[in-house]
C-alpha cells in the first residue's frame, strides 16, 4: 500500500527558497550566480507582463506558470539581499503580513468601511501616516518634495498610463476632479482643438505620407505636449469609467494584430504582398476582417 505524503504550502515555499539558495551557492548555476539586482530588473518587468497576458487571455493553465516565474523574481532578490546582509525572505514576508493587517483595520480592527471607496480612502490615510512615521525627524534634501506632498509616493518609473491613472486618482481623493463626466468630454474637445491648432502650424506637406519632411524641433515639442495632455484626459476618462487604460490599450493592440494578420493572410492567398496592395484594397480587407471577427 502506497502512503500518501501531504506537503503543506509552507513546506513548498521553503523548498522553493532552498532551490534558489542552491542555484546561487558555490557550485550552483553559473548564470544565476552572475546576476545582480540591476541585471534581474528587466526579467521582473517581462514576467509581470507575461502574467498580465495570461490573465487577459484567460489562460488559466498558463497563469500558474507565469505567477511562478514572477514569484521567482521575489526569491531571487531576497536571496541576493541575504548574501549582501541587507534583508531576508522572512523579512519580506513579515513586511507583507504586517502591511496587510495594518492597512485593513476594518477587517483586523474596529474601523468601519462600508464600501470599496472608503477602504481606499482609509488605505491612503494609513500610508500617509506610515510615511510620516518613517521620515520623522529627517530633513528633505535639496529638490526633494515635502514629506506631505500628495503625489510623493507615486513612482515616476512605472508605465506612463499607469502613472497618469495613479496621480489623477490621488488628486481625485482630495476633490481635484471633474464633478461630471461631461466635463471630461469638454476637456477632451478642448485638447483636440489645441492639437489641431498646433498641427495647422506645420509646414506644407510636413505631415503628409507622400511628402513628409522634418518638423521643426520647437513644433514637435509643442505637438508632444498637446498629445500628452490628450492622453492624460483619456486616462482620466478611463479612471472615471472604472476601466484600466493600460488593459484597454493592450486589448486594442491585440485586436489590431489579429485583424491586420488576417488582412495580410488574405493578400498572401491572392499572391500579393502588403507592398503590392493599395490603401483602398487594404481598407476593404480590414472591414472584412472586422466582419469575420464579429462572427467568431
Amino acid at each position: 500500500m502506497i502512503a500518501l505524503i501531504f506537503v503543506s504550502t509552507g513546506e513548498k515555499f521553503e523548498r522553493a527558497v532552498a532551490i534558489m539558495a542552491k542555484l546561487r551557492a558555490p557550485g550552483g548555476c553559473p548564470w544565476d550566480r552572475e546576476q545582480n539586482f540591476d541585471t534581474i530588473k528587466k526579467y521582473t518587468l517581462e514576467e509581470t507582463y507575461e502574467v498580465l497576458e495570461a490573465i487577459e487571455n484567460r489562460d488559466w493553465q498558463e497563469l500558474p506558470q507565469e505567477l511562478g516565474d514572477l514569484l521567482l523574481q521575489v526569491l531571487f532578490y531576497s536571496e541576493m539581499a541575504k548574501e549582501d546582509g541587507l534583508f531576508t525572505i522572512d523579512q519580506v514576508l513579515d513586511a507583507l503580513s504586517n502591511k496587510l493587517i495594518g492597512r485593513h483595520p476594518h477587517v483586523f480592527g474596529d474601523v468601519k468601511a462600508d464600501d470599496a471607496q472608503q477602504v481606499l480612502k482609509n488605505w491612503e490615510a494609513i500610508k500617509k501616516e506610515e510615511k510620516k512615521a518613517r521620515k520623522a525627524g529627517s530633513e528633505p534634501e535639496d529638490g526633494e518634495a515635502p514629506h506631505d506632498a500628495l503625489l510623493e509616493g507615486v513612482s515616476r518609473k512605472m508605465p506612463a498610463l499607469m502613472e497618469a491613472h495613479k496621480i489623477s486618482s490621488k488628486a481625485a481623493q482630495v476633490g481635484f476632479d471633474w464633478p461630471e463626466l461631461t466635463g471630461l468630454f469638454d476637456k477632451l474637445q478642448e485638447e483636440t482643438r489645441e492639437l489641431q491648432e498646433k498641427i495647422a502650424e506645420a509646414p506644407a506637406g510636413a505631415l503628409s505620407l507622400k511628402t513628409k519632411s522634418k518638423l521643426p524641433d520647437d513644433l514637435r515639442a509643442k505637438l508632444e505636449d498637446e498629445l500628452g495632455d490628450m492622453f492624460f484626459v483619456l486616462v482620466n476618462l478611463a479612471r472615471r469609467l472604472s476601466v484600466d487604460s493600460e488593459s484597454a490599450l493592450r486589448k486594442t493592440n491585440r485586436k489590431f494584430r489579429s485583424r491586420f494578420g488576417w488582412l495580410e493572410e488574405q493578400l498572401r492567398r491572392k499572391g500579393k504582398t502588403l507592398q503590392d496592395a493599395t490603401l483602398d484594397e487594404m481598407e476593404e480587407l480590414w472591414q472584412q476582417a472586422k466582419q469575420f471577427e464579429a462572427t467568431k
